[in-house]
């Protein structure tokens, strides 16, 4: 507002009058001068800045703490989501079946890229055949679960924030509070409930196409071996890589999908 506007004016003045002062020849008064003006321009810049920082905590934790009581408002009523399943199926498939050709396609490009770089990186040490061992433990526990979330995020997180935010703005939430109806249990519990279910689905999808387009690169365009490139992959991959990785992927999911119904809820 204006009194801040004011404020950095001052702020600004009072370093314009010591770069001033700063050009004249240093004697006592000067400095001392210098002095005072360097401390005032520094407390009243360190007032705005702890100001500023107040409220902005304030925000912050007030947002936490809304969006904590949601979360567990949903917990709640999580049970009661899997007695309408045909709710939760249908937003299964709105938010990861219809996410599949960009889930697929970025996959098989990243494992594309994944392979060129690392047979780059490898034949400079003669461990060319490890390709597929590097890939598949960074994909499975690492790479996959990130770029799926940020790819749910992008598709289907929106949708699901613009899709709820419009029925707020448009009173369809306040109807159903008016019918008798909980919107929380009606329209919010099963697009979250999908998208926590379709995320470990779409991980999974997401790091067997990113092999593949490892594989596409490394045996058929670099010549490595095949069999020796899917044995020592099988060789090293153990059960417990599998299961970090859906955990992230399901983590990740309940992340994204409790961000996006939030922020429409409350739109």
């Amino acid at each position: 507002g204006v009194s801040y506007e004011l404020a950095v004016t001052g702020v600004g003045v009072l370093m314009i009058v010591y770069v001033v002062f700063g050009g004249m020849v240093a004697t006592t008064w000067v400095q001392i001068i210098k002095a005072v003006l360097l401390l005032s321009g520094t407390i009243f810049l360190s007032v705005l800045v702890l100001r500023h920082f107040h409220y902005s905590f304030a925000e912050f934790f007030a947002r936490v703490g809304a969006l904590t009581r949601f979360f567990l408002r949903l917990l709640w009523l999580t049970p009661s989501g899997f007695l309408r399943p045909r709710l939760v199926v249908e937003q299964v498939y709105n938010a990861g079946a219809l996410s599949l050709v960009i889930i697929m396609t970025s996959g098989l490009f990243v494992g594309m890229v994944m392979g060129l770089q690392g047979y780059d990186l490898l034949s400079r040490i003669g461990s060319e055949d490890s390709l597929g061992i590097g890939a598949a433990l960074t994909l499975l526990k690492e790479l996959g679960p990130v770029v799926t979330s940020l790819l749910f995020a992008g598709r289907a997180g929106t949708s699901i924030a613009s899709e709820i935010g419009l029925m707020r703005a448009t009173d369809q939430l306040s109807a159903m509070e008016i019918m008798a109806v909980d919107p929380m249990r009606r329209v919010v519990l099963p697009r979250f409930l999908g998208g926590v279910i379709s995320m470990p689905l779409l991980t999974a999808i997401f790091v067997a196409i990113s092999l593949y387009g490892v594989q596409l690169i490394g045996v058929q365009y670099f010549g490595i071996d095949q069999g020796q490139f899917w044995s020592e992959m099988r060789g090293s991959v153990e059960i417990e890589h599998f299961r970090e990785g859906l955990i992230k992927g399901l983590v990740f999911g309940l992340a994204c999908s409790l961000i996006a119904v939030f922020e429409g809820y409350n739109a």
